[in-house]
């Protein structure tokens, strides 16, 4: 397959890549700098990897006439968010051994090492790979990792939903063997490398245009933002047995500051598939945006412009076309939350399950505050699993009994035991970015950041009596959309340090968009903004009104019903 001229550079690059090689391990060899070749920055993100530097310290190594401090982004994929004690603890002793000494829990539940330097990327895919995890598509233009609601004691059927989530995922993982080439067998010689060795019968040779995001979720909780994802699989249950999954497709929260012809958008639900189905039918829909999205400009290259383009009714045809029959009519649901809920619950099979509150998703230790040393101990000895959960918290989930007092023990002794009922509901739903100073997209704080402001807004918020009513607040360092802003309740966007955009209006239970409100805001101006509309939401809210619904019923501002009109 040849690449026109006027297609980007990165697709250039993928279809002379030999499904993903290029000169990756000449690129590792090289000790001459801790960067990798030009175009092998774009090959890694398939690998699970970006080439990252430390923004912090760019301008004194500049002065000092030395290259900037690469190091690297490494992303691992964790199917339906559930792990095992033994990845858990491999992971955890990874970051202290490569990384930077935290751990991050993603909001699409992969995990997120950092600082990794060049030389020591090989032995860290190794150290993962012997515990059966990897880090093909973490990133790049092809499915990303499958996520799927984690909370084993909500429903007799979550096993069984958790098990096609991570069908999904080996389904559409890329076939390519470069990845064991290059990271678990050592390179290689390049030059007896043919394409003859792969085939990629869902991806091709230049894989997809964009990246692409599949969810499932099981009502009434929408805790993986269905609607944010290209495809979105919402389980139907009837007295008790799974009947398959409405299909919602064309999410995607991206955009680009300056260019109102990007948008975020959510998806639309187009039927209903048979659990038996519902492979092929994420198959399918992944080899028509293969066919038919935008490969000149990668701005337009996800899934949603492609629909917008040619039409939802054209593109539920072509489906229907691939797949020799047409989808049902969607069935009936009800989402109420989109929020994880804290502490001890009882499980389905007598043992217990314990959510904990991990600000920003960064397990770490500080003084006074041992969570990655304590959740490294309870691994020791841990018969039950690890969840990832998509609002970047943690379920250490099936307990036994016998072990629920030690793990409550271990948790107080390092001081991290569970105490997300002391914080505001504010402070327990909120979601950051990791954005500066690793982030080479960021233009502002967020992860870093947000828990200084939400010192602010808590004290506002407690003086007006909502401690415990949850408003989704979410930062970015850019318009990117990676802490899902377009669906806060209260969205801020960074536009360049220390300032942000601030949306209002979306629903709680992530079926709509916000829309902005203020721009260019400092941390004044944010509070200015908010503590009159926190205090008028508490004296004039309908009950049980979330504040998104407040701040459009009201007229603050006006609901974004469409992708398209996300900017009127």
């Amino acid at each position: 397959m040849s690449v026109p001229t006027n297609h980007s550079e990165v697709e250039h690059v993928k279809i002379a890549s030999r499904y993903l090689r290029g000169t990756l391990a000449d690129s590792l060899r090289n000790r001459l700098t801790g960067a990798l070749n030009p175009d092998d920055t774009h090959l890694i993100k398939f690998h699970g990897s970006y080439q990252q530097t430390d923004r912090d310290l760019d301008g004194e190594r500049k002065r000092q006439k030395l290259e900037p401090l690469y190091s690297f982004m490494m992303r691992v994929r964790v199917p339906g968010g559930v792990c095992s004690a033994q990845q858990w603890a491999r992971m955890s002793e990874l970051s202290d051994r490569y990384g930077n000494g935290t751990l991050k829990l993603t909001t699409r539940q992969a995990f997120q090492l950092h600082g990794v330097l060049k030389r020591n990327l090989p032995a860290t895919v190794q150290g993962f790979d012997e515990v059966l995890l990897d880090s093909i598509a973490g990133c790049g233009d092809v499915n990303r990792n499958v996520m799927c609601n984690t909370n084993p004691h909500e429903s007799p059927l979550h096993e069984q939903i958790v098990g096609i989530a991570q069908e999904i995922s080996r389904h559409l993982t890329p076939r390519t063997t470069a990845y064991r080439e290059i990271w678990i067998d050592g390179g290689g010689d390049l030059q007896e490398t043919t394409e003859a060795v792969d085939d990629e019968p869902i991806y091709g040779k230049v894989y997809l245009p964009r990246k692409f995001k599949i969810a499932l979720s099981l009502p009434p909780h929408n805790d993986t933002d269905i609607y944010a994802n290209d495809i979105g699989l919402i389980a139907i249950e009837q007295d008790g047995k799974l009947l398959g999954f409405n299909v919602a497709v064309g999410g995607g929260l991206g955009m680009t500051f300056g260019m109102p012809e990007t948008y975020p958008r959510l998806a639309d639900l187009i039927g209903f598939a048979a659990v038996d189905d519902v492979v092929d039918v994420c198959e399918k829909i992944v080899t028509i945006q293969r066919d038919w999205g935008n490969r000149e400009n990668r701005k337009f290259s996800r899934l949603k412009y492609t629909l917008d383009r040619v039409g939802l009714p054209a593109f539920v045809a072509e489906l229907h076309q691939r797949l020799g029959y047409a989808l049902g009519e969607a069935k009936p649901f009800r989402f109420t939350s989109s929020t994880d809920a804290f502490g001890w619950a009882p499980g389905l099979n007598g043992r217990s399950n314990l959510t904990l509150f991990v600000e920003g998703g960064r397990v770490l230790d500080r003084p006074g505050y041992g969570l990655k040393s304590a959740l490294a101990e309870i691994a020791t000895f841990h018969s039950g699993d690890f969840r990832l959960t998509g609002n970047q918290n943690l379920i250490i989930g099936n307990i036994e009994a016998a072990h629920q007092a030690r793990v409550q023990e271990i948790l107080e002794k390092h001081g991290a035991g569970p105490k997300a009922e002391q914080l505001t509901a504010l402070r327990r739903d909120a979601l950051a970015c990791v954005a500066l100073n690793t982030c080479s997209q960021a233009f502002a704080e967020a992860e870093r950041y947000l828990p200084t402001l939400l010192d602010k807004l808590d004290t506002v918020i407690r003086a007006h009596g909502l401690a415990e009513d949850s408003i989704l607040i979410r930062m970015t360092g850019c318009p990117n959309g990676c802490a899902r802003p377009y669906l806060g309740e209260i969205g801020l966007v960074g536009r360049s340090p220390g300032r942000y955009n601030l949306y209002l209006g979306a629903s709680h239970h992530g079926d709509r968009m916000n829309k902005l409100y203020r721009e260019m805001l400092d941390e004044d101006g944010i509070l200015r903004e908010l503590t009159p509309l926190i205090a008028a939401y508490a004296t004039g809210r309908e009950p049980g009104e979330s504040f998104g619904d407040f701040v459009v019923r009201t007229g603050l501002v006006k609901a974004t019903v469409a992708g398209l009109d996300f900017h009127a």
